[in-house]
C-alpha cells in the first residue's frame, strides 16, 4: 500500500514539474480551495436573522440499551460500571465460551427466546445466563445493540434464580430493566418473590407485594402465584395472623389458591383451634369457581375431622367428610384403583357430634361416606347404627330414627339372641330414642305407636319388639302405667310378637315407679313361668321397687336371689340399699350390705357429702 502511494505521488510531482499545454480542465469554474479555514469574528458573531435564539438538536433516538451511553460500536465495551451492574455474580472474570459468543452474534430475539425455552427444559441455566449477557452486548443486523423484551429478560432472571441468586441480586437485576426501557411485569416480580421464599425473607416479600398492589399497572399487579408465595412464606414462618389477613384479601379479590397454601391454612387453623375461621375460609373457597376443587390431603382431612369432633364443630366435620368423599372418588377412578376407606370410629364420633349440635346434614353425610367406604361388602358396626339412631332421636326426627332401627335389626337379624337383646336394649343403647319418644308425653308416644301399628299392616310389614319396648319404657318414664301395660299387652295381642326380657323389665320399672311393688313381683314370677331368663337388670329393678317402699329387708332377699341366679350386685345397687338402711336406722341390714360389698370387693366409699346435703337445715337459711 505504501509503495503504491509513493508511485502515485511521484507521477503527480513529475506532472507538476513538466506541465502539458495540450491538457484542458474539465470544470469551467475557477478552482476553489477545499482546505479548512478558521472561523472569522464576523462569522462567530452572526445571529439568526429572525432575531430568535439558536435552535437545539433533537433528542438522541438511540435508546433501549445501556451500551448507548458508551462507545456502542465496540462489540464488547470495557466499562467497569456496566460489568458490575449487569453481571452481579462475577461472570466476566471467567473465560467465556467461544460457542456462546458466536451464538450471541447470530441470533435474533425470537430465535433466542426459542433457544431459551429449550434450555429451560434441559435446565442449562449457566449457558442461558452467559448467552444473554453476550447477546445484549452484541449488535443486531442494523448495527445497533440488541434490546431484550420483558419475556426474554424474565428468562435471564429465572436463570439467575436457579443458579442461587440472592433476593438483593434479583432486585438489582429487576432495577436494571429500566436501562433497557423494559417495564417489569408480574412474572418478573414473582421470580424475585421466589428468591425471597427460598431465603425466607417475609418482611421484604410483603413490602414487594404491597409495591405491586400500589403500582396501578395491570401488567405488574400480583397474581395467584404472588399471593401463594407470600402467604406460604408467612405460614412457614409462623406468622399465621398476617397470613390469614392476606388470604382474606386474596379470596375477596377472587384469586385462586394453590393446594399447598390451602393445606397450610387448614393445618394452621386446626393446630391453633380456629375451627370457625377455617369454616369461613372453606365456605369462601367454595363460593368461587376457581377454588371449588381445593382439597387437602387424606391425612389432613382425617385430622381435621377428629379436631372438629372434639370441638363440636359440625360444619367443619362435614367439610372434612366431603373432602374425603372426593378422595374416595378419585381413588376409584384412578388406574390402578386406590380404594380408600374412612375410619368407622371417626364416623361414630361425627354422629355423636351431630347429635350434640343438632346438625342433620352431618348425620346424612357421615352415613353416606361410611356406605361408600364399606362398598356393600359388610354391614356397619352396631355402635355406628346406634350412633345414627341416637343422632336422629336427638334431632327429634323419630321417623328416620325408627328407619335406622329397622336397618339395624335387618343387618343383624342372624345375631345371637342375647347379643341382639343387649344391642337393642331400651335401657342402654336405645335410651336416647326412649327419651325422644317421651319428650311430649303421651302425645309423642301415641303417635309413634300408631305409626308402628300402621307399618305392621303394610305390604312389607315392619314389626319390632325393640321399638315397642321403647314405647313401654317411655310410658314408664312419664308415670303412665296404663299406656305402658296396654303397649306391653299389644306386643303379643296386636303385633303377634313375643315379649323379651327387656319388655318385662320395662313393665317392672313401670310398676315400681308408681310404688306398686307387689305387681312388679308378679311380673317377675310371670316371666319366670314363661321360661324367660331374667338378667341382672331384672333383679336391680326389683330391688329399686322394694326400696321405693322403704323395704330394705325385701330388697336384700332379692339380692340373695340375684346371687343364686349367678349375678353380682352392682355398686350402685348396694349404695342405694345402704343409703336406705342408714335413713331407716336399720343397722342389721346395713351390716349385711357391708358384708356383701366386702364379698364382691366393692369399695362403697363414704356418704359424707350426701349426708351434709341431707342433714342441712334449710329453714335457718331463710330466716
Amino acid at each position: 500500500m505504501s509503495s503504491h502511494l509513493f508511485i502515485r505521488h511521484r507521477i503527480s510531482l513529475l506532472r507538476t514539474l513538466k506541465p502539458n499545454p495540450h491538457i484542458r480542465t474539465i470544470s469551467g469554474t475557477p478552482f476553489l480551495s477545499q482546505d479548512p479555514q478558521l472561523a472569522t469574528t464576523e462569522s462567530t458573531d452572526h445571529h439568526d436573522p429572525t432575531g430568535g435564539s439558536a435552535t437545539t438538536l433533537p433528542p438522541n433516538p438511540a435508546t433501549g440499551s445501556p451500551l448507548y451511553q458508551e462507545n456502542w460500536r465496540s462489540p464488547i465495551p470495557n466499562s467497569p460500571s456496566f460489568t458490575q451492574s449487569l453481571v452481579p455474580m462475577g461472570f466476566l472474570n471467567q473465560a467465556p465460551s467461544s460457542r456462546i459468543r458466536a451464538l450471541s452474534e447470530t441470533l435474533d430475539m425470537n430465535s433466542l427466546l426459542n433457544m431459551f425455552a429449550d434450555w429451560t427444559a434441559s435446565q442449562r441455566w449457566s449457558d442461558m445466563k452467559q448467552l444473554f449477557e453476550f447477546w445484549v452486548r452484541s449488535l443486531d443486523k442494523n448495527g445497533k445493540p440488541n434490546k431484550p423484551d420483558v419475556d426474554l429478560y424474565n428468562h435471564y432472571l429465572r436463570a439467575n434464580l436457579m443458579m442461587g441468586a440472592s433476593p438483593s441480586d434479583m432486585l438489582d437485576l429487576v432495577a436494571l430493566m429500566d436501562d433497557f426501557s423494559v417495564e417489569p411485569n408480574t412474572a418478573s416480580y414473582n421470580l424475585v418473590l421466589k428468591a425471597m421464599h427460598q431465603a425466607k425473607e417475609t418482611e421484604v416479600a410483603e413490602k414487594l407485594l404491597s409495591r405491586m398492589l400500589m403500582s396501578g399497572k395491570d401488567e405488574s399487579r400480583p397474581d395467584d402465584e404472588s399471593y401463594d408465595l407470600v402467604i406460604g412464606m408467612m405460614f412457614s414462618n409462623g406468622e399465621n395472623d398476617k397470613a390469614m389477613q392476606l388470604l382474606d384479601i386474596a379470596l375477596k379479590s377472587g384469586y385462586m389458591l394453590s393446594t399447598t397454601v390451602f393445606s397450610e391454612c387448614v393445618r394452621s387453623c386446626v393446630a391453633k383451634g380456629r375451627t370457625d375461621t377455617l369454616v369461613s375460609i372453606i365456605e369462601r373457597c367454595k363460593s368461587l369457581d376457581r377454588n371449588k376443587s381445593l382439597c387437602p390431603s387424606w391425612i389432613l382431612c382425617t385430622y381435621m375431622a377428629e379436631v372438629a369432633a372434639q370441638e363440636d364443630n359440625s360444619k367443619l366435620a362435614f367439610y372434612a367428610f366431603e373432602f374425603m368423599y372426593n378422595w374416595i372418588n378419585r381413588g376409584e377412578m384412578a388406574r390402578p384403583a386406590v380404594l380408600l376407606s374412612v375410619d368407622e370410629g371417626l364416623v361414630v364420633s361425627a354422629l355423636a357430634t351431630a347429635a350434640r349440635t343438632c346438625y342433620p346434614t352431618l348425620v346424612d353425610g357421615s352415613w353416606m361416606i361410611l356406605k361408600r367406604s364399606l362398598r356393600g361388602k359388610k354391614a356397619a358396626n352396631p355402635a355406628t347404627y346406634i350412633a345414627k339412631i341416637n343422632a336422629y332421636a336427638s334431632l327429634g326426627n323419630l321417623q328416620k330414627a325408627f328407619i335406622a332401627l329397622h336397618e339395624f335389626e335387618t343387618a343383624y337379624a342372624d345375631a345371637e339372641k342375647e347379643v341382639k337383646e343387649e344391642m337393642l336394649s331400651p335401657f342402654t343403647s336405645l335410651n336416647p330414642l326412649v327419651v325422644a319418644c317421651s319428650k311430649k308425653g303421651f302425645e309423642t308416644l301415641d303417635e309413634v305407636y300408631f305409626q308402628l301399628e300402621t307399618l305392621s299392616k303394610g305390604d312389607t310389614p315392619y314389626k319390632s319388639v325393640a321399638a315397642l319396648n321403647c314405647i313401654v319404657l317411655g310410658c314408664a318414664n312419664t308415670w303412665d302405667l296404663d299406656r305402658a301395660y296396654q303397649t306391653f299387652d299389644a306386643i303379643s295381642a296386636s303385633f303377634g310378637l313375643t315379649p323379651n326380657i327387656d319388655s318385662y323389665n320395662a313393665l317392672i320399672y313401670a310398676f315400681g315407679k308408681v310404688k306398686k311393688t307387689p305387681e312388679a313381683t308378679r311380673v317377675y314370677s310371670h316371666l319366670v313361668g314363661e321360661g324367660v331368663k331374667p338378667d341382672s337388670r331384672t333383679f336391680s329393678l326389683l330391688v329399686d321397687a322394694h326400696l321405693i317402699n322403704r323395704d330394705a329387708k325385701s330388697a336384700l332377699s332379692v339380692i340373695d336371689d340375684m346371687i343364686k341366679a349367678g349375678f353380682e350386685p352392682s355398686k350402685e345397687t348396694l349404695k342405694k340399699l345402704r343409703r336406705r338402711c342408714i335413713r331407716e336406722l336399720d343397722n342389721e341390714n346395713d351390716e349385711k350390705v357391708e358384708s356383701l360389698a366386702k364379698k364382691f370387693q366393692i369399695r362403697m366409699g363414704s356418704e359424707n357429702r350426701r349426708n351434709m346435703l341431707f342433714n342441712m337445715d334449710y329453714s335457718r337459711g331463710r330466716a
